[in-house]
């Protein structure tokens, strides 16, 4: 019976023949990722072009940015789990920016809704990155590190910072609670230009570093045993690693809300369709995957169903139908 490893660096799939190399399979992708971006920003246009194209240009960078910091974190915190299931959301992300949100709500009332955007938006990227950072430092400093360790802690923490946020909720006024639901589910369509300008050199900064480590990380998706015998300085990589993934998360969560299972979707779909281990494929793959279900579902909904859904529910279904299947695949194995 074929079985199917959760672990990145086991055995993958058959080839996808057809599409012959990777490399072919990337720039086919990156094509119709040119496609579609442009008939996004083009097709339909009913009113004047000058109103238009920064309206669509502002959520196209939006879904890009977003692709590239969900892809991108995803595919790391695999290579370091070596673990294809696990996501940066097992580390609790969402649950602690929604708890930021509902604390503020709850304790400023209306006046938490009247804090300048890009205060807010640092507080809550500074706030995640900080706490994540300094949960990474304390365990996983000195010989005694454990990556299991950690992911356990993460895992507790998630569960706290959610059992925290159902209390919140319990005890605020009906009111203030319905004015914070737009703030706890992600939205594509009303970000603010100078927040996506903001995040734009950040996530520029990562992906230059995330490229030049990318031999190293093909090393780290070997296990830790294989890399620290090729040289690697395990521990510093995988912090390293880890603090990339916790940057990219709260950019990513503060600029649009949370997105549990986009990421496995995207990472998933890279790892199958590119049928290749080495990071500049399947990191390159995750984002023009993730960019084009974004632009592709944003199209579909703008244009067939005229927003009457929103298209980070259809992202979650997706990625949570592809979470079933790789337990019940797993399960079989």
């Amino acid at each position: 019976m074929k079985t199917l490893s959760t672990s990145p660096s086991a055995a993958a799939p058959a080839p996808v023949s057809w599409l012959g190399t990777p490399a072919r399979r990337l720039w086919l992708l990156l094509a119709l990722a040119l496609l579609a971006s442009l008939y996004f920003m083009t097709s339909q246009v009913q009113a004047e072009w000058s109103f238009v194209l920064p309206l669509r240009g502002k959520k196209l960078a939006t879904m890009w940015t977003v692709a590239f910091a969900i892809g991108v974190s995803t595919v790391l915190f695999q290579t370091v789990t070596n673990n294809r299931i696990l996501t940066p959301a097992v580390m609790g992300f969402d649950a602690l920016f929604q708890l930021i949100q509902s604390v503020l709500a709850f304790t400023l009332g209306v006046a938490a809704m009247q804090i300048p955007e890009l205060s807010r938006f640092g507080m809550n990227v500074g706030l995640m990155v900080l706490l994540s950072t300094s949960l990474f430092v304390w365990l996983f400093r000195g010989q005694a590190s454990n990556l299991h360790l950690l992911l356990l802690v993460g895992i507790v923490a998630g569960i706290f910072f959610r059992s925290l946020n159902n209390f919140v909720w319990r005890v605020m006024d009906p009111n203030e609670f319905t004015v914070l639901q737009d703030r706890l589910f992600a939205n594509f369509n009303t970000v603010s230009l100078p927040l996506l300008l903001l995040s734009l050199p950040a996530i520029a900064l990562v992906g230059i570093w995330v490229w030049r480590q990318r031999h190293m990380l093909d090393v780290l998706a070997l296990g830790r045993d294989v890399a620290v015998n090729l040289g690697v300085n395990y521990q510093r990589a995988v912090m390293g690693v880890l603090v990339v993934v916790a940057i990219l998360v709260s950019i990513s969560t503060a600029l649009v809300g949370p997105v549990t299972f986009f990421g496995l979707l995207v990472s998933n779909m890279a790892y199958q369709l590119m049928h290749s281990h080495q990071h500049r494929y399947t990191l390159a793959g995750s984002v023009l995957l993730g960019g084009l279900l974004l632009v592709g579902g944003q199209m579909v909904l703008e244009r067939l169903f005229g927003f009457n859904t929103s298209l980070s529910i259809v992202v979650e279904f997706l990625g949570g139908l592809t979470f079933i299947y790789l337990l019940v695949r797993k399960a079989k194995g």
